[in-house]
């Protein structure tokens, strides 16, 4: 527990805090307010609810380039869509590419699969966490049934090259995944402009919504190639004993998280507000300048990971406290300063291989909309101090 009053919240990569106004507020009131399903009961509370749902489906397939509304599939999470895609497309004897630098709801189904016959190609990448494009390409051949690539590192934040990797799959006939945990929000992702053919998202990160809900957003085509991960009833054609041929309703079992979309779809509202260019810019410099500070001590032995380039990366930094532990470091933030980082391997194996920094890990910061300047100035105290103990 930490012993300072004031706590400085640099965890925005696990869940963005706080979320976006509104977002409590809407979940309450549907709570309280509208309280009913979608699809099942026909009185006007219920049709009243199916309308926001299609609404919020509606925003989200504008602000990412769905081909339609009923393309844009509410999930329980960025994990759970990215394993509907990988699961529902690849069979044995199979061959998916995919990069050393992906998060384990990716590496973990690929392992699964890999035992049951669908086999791996790997896309080498730098120790800066960049994909090697050239040698990717030479990898991206005909034969691959499946690319999947993470917008954007969950451990350092380098971001991909996904325009490029979309263009190379859509040229050779590559369904292409893209893990945007990372990126939705703020990085621009349209899945027209960057050849993608699924794209998966969770609620609660850069959309700045709520925990236990994810958004699949996918083409006609590879949801026609995809198998549902699980079945069950959608409150449309009942009397088929198979999942319904259509979308969304062929891949969304079950009841929705209905207080969820509700305050998705509030974040969404507070979004387009905003000046997404402006916001974009802030977490910029806001990166640069958290780079900046850390990078002043990497001679009194601190490691800055990844590219160091601030418009080469989402808002995540992580640091290697060399010849020290970095969980005692990351403690001592939060009990000595009340800074809250996140401190290990990130779910992230093969990435932190890549990067040099197995199996110790690193202690990664990562900046948010709200996240102020003279934070991460304080930030830069707290580590000089500890590393001049």
């Amino acid at each position: 527990m930490s012993s300072v009053e004031k706590s400085y919240y640099f965890d925005n990569a696990a869940t963005a805090f706080p979320q976006a106004p509104g977002v409590a507020e809407a979940m309450t009131d549907y709570l309280t307010r509208v309280g009913c399903n979608v699809g099942r009961g026909d009185y006007q509370p219920a049709y009243a609810a199916a309308e926001r749902v299609l609404e919020v489906r509606e925003k989200l397939c504008r602000r990412f380039g769905a081909p339609d509304p009923r393309n844009v599939i509410f999930t329980p999470g960025c994990t759970y869509g990215l394993n509907a895609v990988l699961k529902g497309v690849l069979k044995p004897g199979d061959l998916v590419a995919a990069s050393p630098m992906e998060h384990n709801a990716v590496l973990r189904p690929l392992k699964q699969l890999e035992r049951q016959g669908v086999r791996i190609q790997w896309l080498p990448c730098a120790d800066t966490g960049e994909l090697l494009l050239d040698q990717a390409a030479e990898r991206l051949t005909k034969d691959v049934r499946l690319c999947v690539l993470t917008h954007a590192s969950n451990v350092c934040g380098t971001l991909m090259p996904v325009e490029a990797v979309g263009r190379l799959c859509r040229e050779r006939g590559i369904f292409f995944c893209v893990d945007a945990a990372q990126s939705a929000g703020l990085v621009p992702v349209n899945m027209d402009a960057m050849g993608i053919d699924a794209v998966a998202m969770p609620a609660h990160k850069g959309l700045l919504g709520p925990q236990g809900l994810g958004v699949l957003l996918l083409t006609d085509a590879l949801a026609e190639a995809m198998e549902p991960l699980i079945s069950g009833g959608t409150g449309s054609r009942s009397d088929l004993l198979e999942m319904p041929p259509f979308l969304p309703d062929r891949l969304e079992p079950g009841t929705l998280n209905l207080p969820g979309i509700y305050g998705l779809g509030a974040a969404l509202d507070w979004w387009e507000r905003q000046d997404m260019a402006a916001l974009r810019h802030r977490e910029e410099r806001l990166t640069g300048h958290l780079i900046a500070r850390l990078a002043e001590y990497e001679e009194d032995g601190l490691r800055v990971l990844g590219t160091r380039e601030e418009k080469k990366q989402v808002g995540v930094v992580s640091v290697d406290f060399l010849g020290r532990d970095n969980a005692e470091c990351a403690s001592r933030l939060e009990r000595d300063y009340g800074i809250q980082t996140r401190c290990g391997l990130h779910c992230a194996p093969l990435a932190h291989k890549t990067l040099g920094t197995y199996p110790q890990g690193t202690v990664r910061f990562s900046v948010g909309p709200f996240t102020r300047f003279e934070d991460i100035d304080y930030v830069q105290g707290a580590v000089a101090e500890i590393l001049c103990e």
